[in-house]
């Protein structure tokens, strides 16, 4: 295109007049950037041509007839400025901007209340962490392009030929003195695009105390979708605003592109940011660690894309305010971890579970820390000291100890997690109490340690943690407990099994008293039957545990009971009424042995052996 003719200073005017806004309402509805190229460049090179004018040392009387020319042209470029930046803007398709990588398989755990009032035995989902957008990867999307610079993906928000017109537009306003005119009208129309796009994302404009006041299950919503957008916000749609000023303002000023750009986003960041700083200064409980942790890491991640986006002095303080929140979700972390400790070691019920089976509590912690290793690298890295026990508290029998220097080497987390291990024992010994049956007891601990052993053994990352010495510790623990549980119940079994008090004075081979061989059978009749009556309601919920004990069962109960009945059957069978005293052969005892430990109903009889 051949540059313009140049043109007077009265052409100019008249140029200048004839756009008056204010003239007519055709001449205000009507556009100039929207007509034919040639009245765009006339326009320009008359405004040019008036600004030339007053910066020239020759006028003096038209000064003020100069001036009203460039306030009208000023007022008219200023609409020129807003029209063309309304009419380019277009919402982002934000979702397809949530690359599916966003979303990764969660970790499950039991759902519970804070202070474990009420306990639920199904597992849930319950987190998402969006993973960072690999670099080069892009989006579907209309007619948007982009650049990537690591994690950050800008779009061209408006086409080029746009921007070059609000450039020229920009240029005058500023060499004119109207840059404060022009910010305001840049930032008004771009703050209401993020806006829009932030609707879109989902980003509610809650205050810090609306968002403390939301009950968990729905603020645990609303981070899972705050994490995927704050990376859609931080990574692109600040991203890309910031490289619009710079196309619009490129080589007028570096400030002034970084005014534009804080004018546009400085609120909708603040806004951004501000949830998760309610959540980080939110009442700190158990069931809010996770997603903490999912605030922090995905604010980690973000932070290098954040003061990349927010370099620019006046954008400090969102630089600042990213890196407080990161500060507070670790203070968090760890005062939520420490919150957690007191809650197992304080947990009040002192109803025994029906059985001895595993106790609610015990789920619910190993299924914790379980989950708890799945934050290893963040929470290495959060968890900088030892739990506050040990030898300080010793001799306090409301609290466990632990021996730090059993465990020198370890790292804190790890500290923490045997800790927490430690008094979920100490509580459960203490719950154990509770069963009036010693033996029920040794059961009931048997259980709930050979549970923990085999949640710490089914999750590589926390046995890597604990470590195997300590697994071996209580490994030993419960096979104490379970050789506990039957010297308790057996042992009073199988001493009517004895010969001692069968023998009268005389003849060994021939001088057993009858009378009391009946009472001996009838003795052990009852208490086997006793035994079956109440050990079969029971419940050993691990198969193979089950199926342990009952094979170290019978290979006590059988021989011992076979041997007595080999050396004193006829002595029974030759008197009257050998059933009522022999009333199981060997065969049936073992028979009634597989109902021990299947949680039956007390209703329940004992087997017997089809005739």
């Amino acid at each position: 295109m051949e540059p313009p003719e140049s043109i007077t200073l009265d052409a100019a005017e008249k140029i200048i007049l004839r756009w008056d806004s204010t003239a007519s309402e055709e001449t205000r509805d009507r556009m100039i950037f929207e007509g034919d190229r040639r009245e765009v460049d006339q326009y320009l090179q008359a405004v040019d041509e008036i600004q030339r004018s007053m910066s020239a040392a020759t006028i003096s009387d038209g000064d003020c007839k100069v001036n009203s020319a460039i306030q009208i042209a000023m007022a008219r470029l200023e609409d020129e400025f807003r029209s063309i930046l309304i009419s380019n803007t277009s919402p982002l398709e934000t979702d397809s901007l949530i690359d599916p990588s966003f979303s990764t398989q969660g970790s499950s755990m039991s759902e519970h209340s804070g202070e474990f009032e009420e306990y639920a035995e199904d597992e849930r989902m319950l987190r998402q962490v969006g993973e960072s957008p690999k670099a080069g990867e892009s989006s579907s999307r209309n007619s948007a392009s982009y650049r990537s610079t690591n994690s950050i993906r800008e779009l061209d928000l408006i086409p080029a030929e746009a921007i070059y017109d609000l450039h020229c537009i920009a240029e005058r306003m500023i060499s004119a003195g109207y840059l404060r005119e022009c910010v305001q009208v840049y930032g008004s129309v771009r703050k209401s695009a993020v806006d829009s796009s932030f609707r879109r994302l989902g980003i509610e404009k809650l205050s810090i105390g609306d968002i403390q006041r939301l009950d968990w299950d729905v603020l645990e919503v609303k981070i899972r979708r705050w994490i995927r957008a704050a990376k859609v916000c931080v990574r692109i749609l600040f991203a890309s605003e910031k490289k619009l000023c710079e196309q619009i303002f490129e080589g007028l000023d570096t400030a002034i592109d970084d005014a534009c750009f804080i004018e546009t986003v400085k609120g909708p960041a603040i806004q951004l940011f501000n949830f998760a700083e309610a959540v980080s200064i939110s009442r700190r409980t158990p069931e809010k660690l996770f997603k903490m942790l999912d605030l922090h890491d995905a604010l980690m991640n973000l932070l290098p894309d954040i003061d990349a986006v927010f370099e620019s002095k006046l954008a400090e303080s969102v630089r600042i305010q990213a890196a407080e929140i990161l500060s507070r979700l670790a203070e968090a972390a760890r005062g939520i971890l420490s919150e957690f400790e007191n809650a197992v070691l304080s947990e009040p019920s002192k109803v025994a579970v029906p059985g001895g089976t595993i106790h609610p509590l015990t789920r619910y912690v190993m299924n914790y820390i379980n989950l708890i290793s799945d934050y290893k690298q963040t929470l290495l890295e959060l968890i900088v000291s030892k739990p506050s026990t040990g030898s300080r508290y010793s001799g306090d029998q409301t609290m466990p100890d632990m021996d730090f220097a059993e465990f020198e080497g370890r790292t804190p987390l790890a500290l923490h997690l045997i800790w927490i291990i430690v008094i979920l024992q100490f509580n459960m010994e203490g719950k154990s109490k509770c069963y009036r049956d010693l033996s029920l007891a040794h059961l009931f601990i048997m259980n709930n340690l050979h549970y923990i052993v085999q949640k710490a053994k089914g999750s590589e990352e926390l046995r890597e943690i604990i470590g195997d010495d300590y697994l071996k510790k209580l490994t030993w623990k419960y096979q104490q407990a379970a050789t506990n549980y039957q010297r308790t119940t057996w042992v009073r079994v199988l001493y009517c099994l004895r010969d001692e008090g069968l023998h009268v004075s005389g003849s060994f081979s021939s001088g057993v008293s009858k009378s009391a061989l009946r009472d001996r059978f009838k003795t052990f009749n009852a208490m086997f039957e006793e035994v079956h009556r109440t050990q079969a309601t029971w419940h050993v919920p691990d198969s193979q545990l089950r199926e342990e004990l009952r094979i170290s069962i019978t290979e006590k109960l059988l021989p011992a009971y076979r041997s007595f009945l080999g050396r004193f059957r006829n002595h029974i069978e030759s008197g009257r009424h050998p059933e009522n005293y022999i009333k199981y052969s060997a065969d049936e005892l073992e028979t009634a042995v597989l109902d021990f430990f299947e949680g039956y109903p007390a209703s329940q009889h004992l087997r017997r052996r089809s005739q």
